[in-house]
């Protein structure tokens, strides 16, 4: 028996990934010791997805499952892609890939030579690039290189990046490795920042400590509670440890990103409005397939100033 997860013959954003997931049994869930990811021709694949998808198929090689992925188009389509933002890079060895795994890494080959894409970099206790936040900081003020404010700008974004990578490196409590990469679309008018880590989601970490700590905020459903991570810096060591998602938010609602915070199994889009990221502006999507970690994509708009 196997589970079968076939993504579409058009490009695979966050909800498309999410929509994949939950046309079977989650892969997690399920008792079948073989799942299969199959991208058809025509399937594309955004940055967030690339990311969030190679922190899932590592999880599911620790759970001792097989794992096939399957590309029709060889390394013309999809598999071409993921192989220059460096998926095959990171991902287990144990994991089947047909036709055949790509002869020689994209990403080592050509790396830093786009103006659009920083690679797939890993961040784990033991390996860190301390770079990365300067690597995305400029792609992103290269792409946003007319604006007025554009020491300002790029101060705010070298913060949010490393508050981010650091949030993963000091808490996420796992033996797998977390990601990081960025990606310029012009077409679809939006430069994405995604952040990846396999260890215990927001939720788990905080709620067990809330009675305790902030009783107040006990009864808040997981949206409510979510934004108010991103408003007030929560954490379950105390406020001060929240902070550094707390920042990113802040700075990157300065400049109209959009967030999307994918936790195990729901899923938040926070839009920015003229306070912040308020519960009344946070689209929650339940019961998703397991994922276990905390998953981070920032989208900045191309035309906003």
């Amino acid at each position: 028996m196997r589970i079968e997860i076939k993504f579409p013959s058009t490009w695979v954003d966050a909800s498309t990934f999410e929509k994949s997931l939950l046309a079977g049994i989650g892969p997690h869930e399920a008792s079948a010791p073989e799942v299969v990811f199959t991208f058809p021709v025509g399937c594309k694949v955004m940055i967030e997805v690339g990311v969030r998808l190679l922190s899932l198929v590592n999880q599911l090689d620790t759970c001792c499952k097989r794992i096939r992925l399957e590309f029709e188009e060889g390394e013309e389509g999809a598999m071409g892609y993921l192989n220059r933002m460096g998926f095959f890079d990171h991902l287990s060895g144990n994991v089947d890939v047909e036709p055949s795994r790509p002869l020689y890494s994209g990403a080592a080959m050509y790396a830093g030579g786009s103006s659009r894409l920083v690679e797939i970099a890993e961040i784990n206790a033991t390996s860190r690039d301390k770079l990365l936040p300067k690597k995305l900081t400029e792609v992103l003020t290269r792409t946003y290189n007319t604006r007025d404010d554009l020491v300002e700008f790029e101060n705010a974004t070298w913060t949010i990046f490393s508050e981010l990578i650091d949030n993963i490196f000091s808490h996420s409590e796992t033996s797998l490795a977390g990601y990081a990469a960025l990606q310029v679309y012009p077409r679809g008018n939006s430069l994405k920042v995604a952040v990846s880590d396999s260890g215990l989601g927001i939720m788990d970490t905080l709620r067990p400590t809330l009675e305790s700590e902030l009783p107040s905020l006990a009864s808040l459903s997981d949206t409510d509670l979510l934004v108010e991570v991103f408003r007030q810096g929560l954490s379950r060591h105390g406020s001060d440890r929240g902070c550094g998602l707390k920042g990113s938010a802040q700075k990157a609602m300065k400049y109209n990103a959009e967030l999307d915070v994918r936790l195990p199994k729901i899923r938040v889009l926070l839009t920015p409005g003229q306070e912040g990221y308020k519960p009344n502006i946070a689209h929650c999507y339940k019961d998703l397939a397991l994922l276990w970690g905390t998953h981070i994509c920032f989208t900045f708009r191309l035309d906003s100033e």
